[in-house]
């Protein structure tokens, strides 16, 4: 009689699921969404994280309703802040200043799929910052 080894229950698939949102954060990394500026955006802006020295501009191009037509960004820096920045392009696509302002760290730690701790907070919300910095500033060229 054999025994099967066993696992305690749901550990494989929640670890099934971490390396799944793993890859989507590489892959975003190395084949970022929405990559490069946009020369009629409604408003841009450079944001960096000096301390591990990520670097992010967001440029938003709004229709005349005032919902996002088109997202896009430049940048470098890590993995988390760059794929962060690529997810956020790609999900503020329709939505209204308004909703974007309410955007926060919990909203980009969900795009992201895992669990964003204390010391990589800035690196993944630092394009979530220039998209709030942008609105707030007064840039809207509209």
């Amino acid at each position: 009689m054999s025994r099967k080894a066993t696992k305690p229950a749901g550990h494989g698939v929640s670890r099934d699921i971490e390396i799944i949102y793993q890859e989507n954060i590489l892959d975003h990394y190395r084949h970022p969404h929405n990559f490069g500026g946009l020369a009629d955006a409604s408003f841009n802006r450079r944001e960096a994280n000096y301390s591990c020295g990520d670097e992010v501009e967001l440029f938003v191009k709004l229709d005349g309703r005032g919902r996002v037509v088109e997202a896009r960004f430049q940048g470098r820096g890590c993995a988390i802040s760059q794929a962060a920045t690529s997810m956020l392009t790609d999900h503020i696509i329709g939505l209204t200043k308004k909703e974007m302002v309410e955007l926060d760290a919990d909203d980009v730690a969900e795009l992201l799929g895992v669990v964003v701790g204390p010391s990589r907070l800035r690196c993944a919300t630092l394009g979530l910052k220039a998209l709030q910095a942008g609105l707030e500033s007064g840039t809207d060229k509209k």
